[in-house]
C-alpha cells in the first residue's frame, strides 16, 4: 500500500508538530481535535495548534506554505474526515480509556486496510487493541515519534502479533523516505529504547552529581563532549526539555517497569528538584532551571543553582583534568582519571552502560538498534555499545566485577569476542546475541561514505579533503576541515580531481557526513593573513576559489552539490556552481559574508546575479533582480530549510531535496548519473546590469536604514561595496558583462573590505564569540 493521506488526532505539542512534518513531505493532513466547552470555534484547538506552529521558533514547517496542507476540525463534527486516509495516527492524552473510545469511533469510519498508529511510549500494544476487531488489531501499529518530529530524527516502531506485514512496512517506508526518520523497529517494551535508556541515564546522572557534591558545570562537563553527548550535558538538556516533565516520566516508567529492573532503584525525585518545579523553576520554558539568566541591573549574567543549598550564583566554567585527559587519551582516560570528573563518569557510564547491555535483547533485537535509537533519539555521538567498545568491553566487564557490580550476560559475550563491533574485510560487522559476528546491513537505497572509507583508500588526499570512488564512475569529494572549512587545500584538491574524474569517471559529488556541509571559507586562515599584511597571499586565495569554482562550473562532466546542515559563504558558493544540487531538507544555504564585514568573493555575487536576471518569474525591468539580490546579500539571509532556499534562489526548480539524511549520498550519485549521458557543460552567460542607477537606488536605502538606526557605519561600508559589486560598476543596459568582469569586481571590493580595520575586528569577534558584531 501506498499512504497518500494522513491524519492525525490531538493538536497538542505532539500532535500537531506530526502533522506539520507530514505536511513538510507534501503530504494532505487532517488534524483533529476535541471542542472544547463552550467555545465559539469548534475547531480552536486545531487552528490555534497550526497558528502556533506557524510562529514557532525553531520552525515546525519547513515552509510556511506547508500549512495549507493541513485540513483543521473537530472529533464530533469532522471524523468523516479520515474516511479516505491511508493512515491515521492517535496522539492524545495517555489515558487507555480514552484511547480505546477513540478506536471505536475511528474503526467506524475509517477504511478498511487503513492503518491507525499510537504515539504512545508507556501504553502496551495489546492493551491498546483489547476488545477491538479483528480488523482494526491486523492494522494497528504503535508509531513514536520524538518531539519536535521536524528535527528529532528517531522513530520506534512496533507491531502486534496480528499486524499485517504490509501495514508495518508501509508506515515505515513512508516514514523513512518521506519523513525522514530513522526507522527502528522495537519490541514492545516499556518507553521502548531511547527514552527507557535515556531516562535512566539522566536520573542516574543527576543522582551521582548530588551525591558526590557537583557543581552543575562540572557535571555537565564531564556528561557533555568527553561522553559524546550534546554540550547541554544533562543538567542543560534538562533545562530545554522542561524539568517539570521529569516526575511524569517517572511515573510512567515505574507504572510499566517490571519488579526488579535497575530503574526502579532510581526513580526517586530527589527534594531540590521538586521545590524547583514548585516554584516554577522548570527550565528554559520557566523562570530558570538549574541554569538561568539573570537580567537585573541592566546586564545578563548566566546563572547555576547549587544542588546542595537550592541557591544560585554566577556560574563558573568546570575546570577538570580528567575533562582534559580525555581530549588526548578518549573515553579510557575519562573514567580512569582519579579526579571527582573521572570518578563521576565512570559512576554514572558503569551503571548506564551495564543497564543498555543488560536489556538486549529484551528491549531490541541487536545492539545496533540500541545504538542508533540512542544517537538519532538523544543526539549522542556513539550508542551504549558503541562507548563499551572505547573503553573496552573486556576492561569494562573486568572493571565493573571490581566495583562488584553485575556484569550482564552480553557484556561477558563481548568481553570474550573482543567487543561488541569488529571490522572484517572492509565490512563493519556487531555481536550477534546468539553468538557470532553479522555484517551490519544497510537498508536498499543508503550509501553512506563511511562504509566507503572502510573498505577502500582516498584517490586524493590532503589535509582538509578527500577523493573517493563511490562506484558506477562516480566520485565524491569530501571536506575534512575543521567544521569543513574551505582552505587553499581543499580547492587544490578540488583542481587535481578535474582531470583525474575527466580521464577515469563518469561524474563527481561534493559531499561529506559532517554536521555541516562547510560552514565557509578558513576565516582564521584570512585574519591571520591580513594581519600579516600578505595582500598578495589573500588575493591569490580568492582568485584560486575562483577559479576552481569556476573550474567545477565547466568541467566537462557532471558535478552534484549534496549538502546537509550549514552551507554558508564559500560553502554556498560552490554549490551555486554545480550543475545540480541534491539538498537533504535539513539544509541551511546562505551567503552570510556580510556579518563578518566582507562580501561574496568566490562568485557568489556573480552566481547570484545571473540567477536573478536570468529568472522567468522575476519582475519586469532592470532593478527588481539587482535589488532582490541585494536584499538577500545584504542581510546574510539564511534559509532555514532546503524548502526556503528555493524562495531566494540558492536552489533551482531543478535541484532535488532529500528528506532522510542517509540516503542523500546515493540520491546525488544518481542524481549526477541522470545528467551523464550527452553531458555538456553549461555555456558562461552574459548579462546586463542598471551601473550607476541601481547603485544610486542602494545607496539612498542604505543611508535611509543607517539614518534610521537600523545600520551601523560599517554596515554602510559593506553594503555599498556589494552595490558595486551587484549593480555592475561602470556600466549600462546597454552593455553585457562577462563572468570575469563579475568575479574582478568581486576581487576589488573584498580586498578593499579586508584592508578596513572594522571587518577585521568583526573577523576576530566571530572567531572568538561565533556572534557577529555591528560596529
Amino acid at each position: 500500500m501506498e499512504i497518500r493521506k494522513v491524519a492525525v488526532i490531538g493538536a497538542g505539542v505532539m500532535g500537531a508538530g506530526i502533522a506539520a512534518h507530514i505536511a513538510n513531505a507534501g503530504v494532505p493532513v487532517v488534524l483533529l481535535d476535541i471542542v472544547p466547552p463552550a467555545a465559539e470555534n469548534r475547531n480552536t484547538l486545531a487552528e490555534g495548534a497550526v497558528q502556533k506552529l506557524l510562529k514557532s521558533d525553531p520552525a515546525a514547517f519547513m515552509h510556511p506554505r506547508n500549512a495549507r496542507l493541513v485540513t483543521t476540525g473537530n472529533l464530533e463534527d469532522d471524523l468523516a474526515l479520515v474516511a479516505d486516509c491511508d493512515w491515521i495516527i492517535e496522539a492524545i492524552i495517555e489515558r487507555l480509556d480514552l484511547k480505546q473510545d477513540l478506536y471505536q469511533r475511528l474503526d467506524q469510519v475509517r477504511r478498511a486496510d487503513a492503518v491507525v498508529s499510537s504515539n504512545t511510549s508507556t501504553i502496551p500494544l495489546q492493551a491498546l487493541v483489547a476488545g477491538l476487531p479483528e480488523n482494526f488489531a491486523k492494522n494497528f501499529l504503535i508509531t513514536h515519534f520524538f518531539n519536535p518530529p521536524r528535527y528529532m530524527r528517531l522513530l520506534e516502531i512496533t507491531g502486534g502479533e496480528k499486524t499485517r506485514p504490509e501495514a508495518l512496512e508501509a508506515v515505515s517506508r513512508f516514514c523513512d523516505h518521506k519523513l525522514g526518520k530513522g526507522v527502528i523497529h522495537c519490541k514492545d517494551t516499556p518507553a521502548f529504547i531511547a527514552n527507557r535508556i535515556g531516562i535512566f541515564w539522566m536520573q542516574v546522572a543527576v543522582l551521582e552529581a548530588m551525591e558526590m557534591g557537583l557543581s552543575v558545570e562540572a557535571a555537565d562537563a564531564v556528561m557533555g563532549k568527553p561522553v559524546g553527548v550534546p554540550k547541554t550535558g544533562v543538567f542543560g538538556l534538562l533545562d530545554l526539555v522542561g524539568i517539570d516533565l521529569m516526575p511524569h516520566l517517572m511515573k510512567s516508567m515505574l507504572d510499566a517497569l517490571p519488579e526488579g529492573d535497575a530503574f526502579r532503584a532510581k526513580a526517586g525525585m530527589p527534594d531540590l528538584i521538586a521545590t524547583m518545579i514548585r516554584d516554577g523553576y522548570t527550565g528554559r520554558k520557566g523562570k530558570g532551571g538549574f541554569y538561568r539568566l539573570n537580567r537585573s541591573h541592566g546586564q545578563k549574567l548566566k546563572e547555576s543553582i547549587d544542588l546542595a543549598s537550592g541557591e544560585y550564583h554566577a556560574s563558573v566554567p568546570a575546570n577538570l583534568a580528567s575533562v582534559k585527559a580525555s581530549a588526548r587519551g578518549g573515553l579510557g582516560a575519562l573514567i580512569g582519571h582519579p579526579d571527582q570528573g573521572g570518578q563521576y563518569a565512570w559512576r554514572v557510564l558503569s551503571q548506564v552502560l551495564a543497564y543498555a547491555a543488560a536489556l538486549v535483547p529484551q528491549i531490541a533485537d541487536d545492539i545496533t538498534a540500541v545504538d542508533k535509537a540512542m544517537r538519532l533519539g538523544f543526539n549522542w555521538k556513539f550508542g551504549p555499545f558503541e562507548l563499551i567498545d572505547q573503553i573496552g568491553a573486556a576492561h569494562f566487564a573486568e572493571k565493573l566485577a571490581t566495583d562488584n557490580q553485575p556484569v550482564p550476560a552480553l557484556l561477558q559475550q563481548a568481553a570474550a569476542a573482543g567487543g561488541f563491533y569488529r571490522v572484517q574485510d572492509g565490512q563493519l560487522e556487531y555481536l550477534d546475541t546468539a553468538g557470532p559476528y553479522r555484517t551490519l546491513e544497510r537498508p536498499e537505497g543508503v550509501l553512506l561514505l563511511e562504509d566507503i572509507k572502510r573498505a577502500s583508500q582516498p584517490l586524493l588526499k590532503n589535509a582538509s579533503a578527500s577523493l573517493w570512488d563511490i562506484g558506477d564512475g562516480v566520485v565524491c569529494l569530501e571536506f575534512t576541515s575543521k567544521m569543513n572549512a574551505l582552505d587553499p587545500q581543499i580547492l587544490e584538491l578540488a583542481m587535481q580531481a578535474i582531470p583525474l574524474v575527466k580521464s577515469r569517471y563518469k561524474a563527481l559529488v561534493i559531499y561529506n557526513e559532517g554536521s555541516n556541509f562547510s560552514v565557509g571559507a578558513n576565516l582564521g586562515l584570512l585574519l591571520f593573513s591580513a594581519n600579516m599584511a600578505s595582500w598578495q597571499q589573500i588575493e591569490s586565495m580568492i582568485e584560486a576559489g575562483q577559479n576552481t569554482y569556476t573550474a567545477l562550473r565547466y568541467a566537462p562532466f557532471p558535478v552534484v552539490g549534496a549538502p546537509s546542515g550549514m552551507a554558508l559563504g564559500g560553502g554556498c558558493e560552490i554549490l551555486l556552481h554545480c550543475d545540480a544540487v541534491q539538498a537533504h531538507a535539513e539544509t541551511y544555504m546562505g551567503l552570510v559574508e556580510v556579518g563578518v564585514g566582507l562580501i561574496p568573493g568566490w562568485g557568489g555575487c556573480k552566481e547570484m546575479l545571473q540567477r536573478w536576471v536570468t529568472n522567468p518569474k522575476r519582475p519586469g525591468g532592470p532593478m527588481p533582480p539587482v535589488i532582490k539580490c541585494f536584499e538577500t546579500l545584504s542581510t546574510a539571509t539564511v534559509a532555514k530549510s532546503a524548502q526556503e532556499a528555493r524562495d531566494y534562489l540558492f536552489l533551482r526548480p531543478q535541484d532535488s531535496i532529500t528528506m532522510n539524511r542517509e540516503r542523500l549520498l546515493a540520491d546525488a550519485k544518481a542524481s549526477a548519473l541522470r545528467l551523464v549521458e550527452g553531458y555538456q557543460p553549461p555555456e558562461p552567460v552574459e548579462i546586463s546590469l542598471p551601473g550607476p542607477t541601481a547603485l544610486a537606488a542602494m545607496t539612498m536605502a542604505v543611508h535611509d536604514f543607517h539614518t534610521m538606526g537600523r545600520a551601523t557605519d560599517h554596515d554602510v561600508t559593506v553594503s555599498l561595496a556589494l552595490a558595486e559589486v551587484l549593480s555592475g560598476g561602470d556600466t549600462d543596459m546597454t552593455e553585457t558583462l562577462d563572468e570575469q568582469a563579475l568575479l574582478a569586481l568581486e576581487r576589488e571590493q573584498f580586498m578593499q573590505l579586508l584592508h578596513d580595520n572594522h571587518t577585521l575586528a568583526r573577523m576576530e569577534h566571530m572567531l572568538e564569540t561565533g556572534k557577529p558584531l555591528r560596529n
